[in-house]
């Protein structure tokens, strides 16, 4: 299993962030409409991997699906390398946005089932070459994620769910993109799996110089592979900084009930209380201190 440990905090000195999302926010209609983001922004610089972390419903699926350009904005920018991120509707994809790839959580539902695997790899192949970048082979980027060369000539539904993943993840690589989103992409593989997924993801996409937006509530992986993280409650980033001081000493209310819920495995088979009704009023509350936080000394 892979082990890789997160690089310094912060962006790269010198460095131009690859990724900058400036006051987003994404709202859906209803009776009342919901604000399902609330003014969240993070500049990511390439090689950095940035967490998202928190409970399901919280708007870090509409946050990432709104930096890739698939969910309308409702205000604020995104910009990759400097050039607008704009929402593609039903459009195609420009040739300069497909320098942001996206590896959803669901790889059944990313994967053509009638396509076999190396062709649909192929079109990420393509899309690298079409922006100028070196062609590659289907089978050199099977073989880095851990599958064998000869796996191209199978279809999806001949793999397992964490090897279907790892196909989604060459496939979003072989575009050779500035920046990896990957929204929940270990959530529906088994514990035993996960952690060396998550760790392929980071190792590749700092081979490959790339950004890494990576969306997530466990925060036991998180702490494994993230350089910095941001904690989001009711699509509102409520602490943020470097993960080992996050991890740490939490300053958020929110943050502290999300570390309290990890499960301890000591044998004991204890599970963490839930919180009370009354603890959740103050998650709500805005802590300045908590936002940007660096690594402790």
């Amino acid at each position: 299993m892979s082990d890789v440990t997160p690089a310094a905090a912060g962006t790269l000195s010198g460095v131009r962030d690859v990724l900058t999302a400036v006051d987003v926010t994404v709202d859906y209609r209803g009776h009342p409409p919901v604000r399902a983001v609330d003014g969240v922004s993070v500049s990511i610089a390439p090689g950095e991997v940035v967490a998202l972390v928190g409970e399901s419903g919280c708007g870090k699926s509409s946050f990432a699906r709104a930096v890739v350009g698939i969910e309308k904005r409702s205000g604020g920018t995104v910009h990759l390398d400097g050039a607008d991120v704009p929402f593609l509707g039903l459009r195609r994809r420009g040739v300069q946005s497909t320098g942001i790839q996206m590896v959803f959580q669901d790889p059944n539902s990313s994967l053509n089932p009638r396509r076999r695997v190396a062709d649909q790899i192929n079109d990420g192949i393509r899309t690298a070459v079409a922006r100028g970048d070196a062609s590659s082979s289907a089978a050199d980027w099977l073989e880095r994620v851990g599958l064998a060369a000869d796996a191209g000539r199978r279809y999806p539904h001949e793999f397992s769910g964490g090897q279907k993943q790892r196909i989604a993840i060459a496939r979003a690589l072989a575009a050779r993109p500035h920046m990896l989103v990957a929204d929940e992409p270990i959530s529906a593989l088994d514990a035993s799996t996960q952690t060396a997924v998550a760790a392929l993801m980071r190792s590749l996409s700092l081979e490959a110089g790339a950004g890494m937006l990576f969306i997530s509530h466990d925060l036991s992986v998180v702490r494994r592979i993230a350089d910095r993280t941001l904690v989001m409650y009711q699509g509102r980033i409520v602490e943020s900084g470097h993960t080992e001081t996050v991890w740490q000493n939490p300053i958020h209310p929110y943050t502290q009930a999300l570390l309290a819920a990890i499960p301890i495995p000591d044998g004991a088979g204890r599970l963490p209380l839930a919180p009370l009704e009354e603890h959740r009023a103050a998650w709500t509350q805005v802590i300045p201190e908590a936002i940007d936080r660096e690594l402790a000394a």
